[in-house]
């Protein structure tokens, strides 16, 4: 399994275009921190076609960093179909981006993601008057193949989006390579931690874990919002009950942080927060990340 990380920022990017905290300072300065586009991945099997997990805003400039291989003709797409880890629209505007596809886009989501994206937001009326679009819906806690791999969907928890009246919550994913039987476990939104979010954790290989906040009251200490982490579907970084606390205590897989918030300070380089991420065994993500498993 081949997974690379596109997109590593939450949503609105680092930096954000409209905001002047300290972190997005450093970032436009080139200093203590590096910029990221907003969160997305792709992930391909031992053998098979590449996959897109969510598509954001800043889709086209992350396909363009993909290794394609070797395509016939003109026009061909890097990507054989998108998983959507729910209806937000930092992970799902990129999608009309690939309407000039020459074959009708396959997604994969919770049902309920494919009501928002036809009632609240209609991403989906629209590709189908231009390319086309096929969503399968995945069930919870059931395996499906994809080309070169296996998907399942569980539960994250958190807020339907806020342009929908559709229950779409977050969904975690984990991903199987059929050959090789590498396990990543990708939750870029997570708004709780359980057993059965640790034991999911615990038989992987590779997690790519929500890393949105570090305090719970972040936007409130920095005069930017009155809504707390919990409140935004998030379980933040640092305390107890956070999610540091609960990758610390597992052995086996590679532990990396991603959508990440340009209000945390884990973005600086040299902070006490991410010096207390990496003593704790954990990585912080940037874009172009490759992994193999």
């Amino acid at each position: 399994m081949r997974v690379r990380v596109l997109g590593s920022a939450a949503g609105g990017g680092f930096p954000q275009w409209n905001c002047r905290c300290g972190t997005c300072e450093a970032a436009r300065a080139g200093v203590r921190a590096r910029p990221r586009t907003q969160s997305s991945l792709a992930i391909r099997g031992f053998e098979g076609p590449w996959w897109l997990v969510n598509a954001s805003p800043d889709l086209r400039q992350q396909l363009e960093t993909l290794p394609s291989g070797h395509v016939d003709g003109v026009r061909a797409t890097p990507i054989a179909g998108v998983v959507l880890t729910d209806a937000e629209i930092d992970h799902t505007a990129g999608l009309l981006l690939l309407r000039e596809s020459g074959a009708p886009l396959r997604l994969f989501g919770d049902p309920s993601v494919e009501r928002a994206l036809r009632d609240g937001y209609p991403v989906l009326p629209m590709l189908e008057r231009f390319c086309g679009a096929e969503f399968q819906a995945l069930e919870a806690d059931r395996p499906y193949p994809l080309a070169g791999l296996t998907v399942e969907r569980f539960g994250a928890g958190g807020d339907p989006p806020r342009y929908s009246d559709v229950d779409a919550q977050a969904s975690g994913l984990v991903f199987r390579d059929s050959a090789t039987g590498g396990v990543l476990t990708y939750v870029p939104g997570l708004a709780r931690i359980d057993e059965g979010v640790i034991a999911r954790f615990a038989t992987s290989d590779l997690v790519l874990v929500d890393g949105t906040f570090w305090h719970d009251d972040e936007l409130a200490r920095q005069g930017v919002s009155p809504r707390t982490a919990h409140d935004m579907g998030h379980v933040p970084l640092s305390g107890p009950g956070g999610t540091l606390q609960a990758l610390t205590g597992l052995q086996r897989p590679r532990k990396v942080l991603v959508h990440i918030n340009n209000t945390n300070p884990i973005l600086l380089e040299d902070s006490p927060e991410r010096e207390q991420v990496v003593r704790a065994g954990v990585e912080v993500a940037y874009d172009g990340l490759e992994v193999e498993l």
